[in-house]
């Protein structure tokens, strides 16, 4: 197993990394401190010149700017996913002084949440106000001051992380509705938090700027979303009237037909949100078409929406369903 431990900058940190050099074998336990700074490598003696040589040839590999790690460290980063983010999160922190964390969007890819939206190209970095920092602005690092309690603060392969409560909070306060709800109900499906555990964030929390908002996301967010377009649907689903569904539930006859995206019970409704990908291999489409018709069969009224109609077309969610919805009363009995 390896493992790979994070280390604030100190000075014996190039000499280190000199000493690791040319070795042929991967060591069990790897130093995330093999990265350093040019900076670094000159105040512990390293010619201008050797630096560049050692760069050249491979043995130390620029990372950000003015940021190396050793050709080792990042081929065993290279197989992990999220690999090469991680050692630059690394190196953000690492810039920002001993007491940053990185958070936001970056912490959200490292702990392999989903994102609505593609965060951008900077690393997010948080750390206390007031805390010390080698650098109050830095090109490709976007830096939020704020309060981390040591419960909110985690890592991922050593590199200092918010947790994934606090990131999914973090996040939740900073995007619109949607985002937050994608990245809580990825958490939540994952099991890597609880209802519980971003409560208590949000305790922590408390008159923030966009906190009634993450409150709201925690509320609604459900570990039975799947994807981002099932929990988009949700949104669409509540945003145009529709009582809450229930998640992933499983239709039997006489045998077992499906589990279904989202069923109305009363209504006797079942819709499925389908990805472009279901419809472009014929197979998964017929497949599908055969379900379709078993569940019919079974008395449901069963209704697809695509991510364009999710996203840009409510009045034709809103046409459907309710359409959907008088013909499954109408089967169950229903006035």
């Amino acid at each position: 197993m390896v493992v790979i431990e994070y280390v604030t900058s100190d000075m014996s940190l190039p000499a280190d990394m000199l000493a690791r050099m040319g070795s042929d074998s991967v060591a069990q336990h790897v130093r995330l401190a093999g990265i350093t700074s040019f900076r670094h490598m000159a105040e512990a003696g390293l010619p201008l010149q050797q630096v560049r040589t050692l760069a050249r040839t491979g043995q130390i590999v620029r990372i950000g700017r003015g940021y190396y790690a050793t050709a080792d460290l990042l081929g065993l980063a290279s197989a992990l996913p999220y690999g090469k983010l991680l050692l630059e999160a690394a190196a953000a922190a690492l810039a920002l002084g001993p007491d940053s964390v990185v958070s936001h969007e970056t912490a959200a890819q490292l702990h392999e949440l989903s994102l609505l939206t593609t965060p951008g190209p900077d690393i997010v970095v948080t750390r206390p106000r007031g805390a010390s920092s080698n650098s109050a602005q830095r090109r490709g690092i976007r830096l939020h001051l704020a309060a981390l309690p040591e419960s909110h603060i985690g890592g991922r392969l050593g590199v200092p992380l918010t947790t994934v409560a606090r990131t999914v909070i973090d996040v939740a306060r900073a995007t619109a509705f949607r985002d937050g709800v994608v990245i809580a109900d990825s958490a939540l499906k994952q099991g890597l938090t609880s209802k519980k555990e971003l409560r208590s964030v949000l305790a922590d929390c408390q008159r923030w700027r966009g906190t009634r908002q993450a409150a709201e996301v925690v509320e609604f967010a459900d570990r039975g979303g799947e994807s981002p377009l099932e929990s988009l649907a949700r949104i669409v689903f509540r945003e145009c009237g529709f009582p809450p569904p229930k998640l992933q539930v499983e239709i039997w006859d006489s045998e077992f037909i499906g589990r279904v995206d989202f069923l109305w019970e009363q209504y006797k409704t079942i819709v499925e949100v389908d990805g472009a990908a279901k419809y472009d291999d014929r197979n998964l489409a017929m497949r599908q078409f055969r379900r379709d018709k078993r569940l019919r069969e079974a008395g449901y009224e069963v209704v697809h929406f695509e991510w364009r109609e999710i996203i840009g077309d409510p009045a034709y969610i809103i046409r459907s369903m309710h359409a959907a919805f008088a013909r499954g009363s109408r089967h169950a009995g229903i006035r």
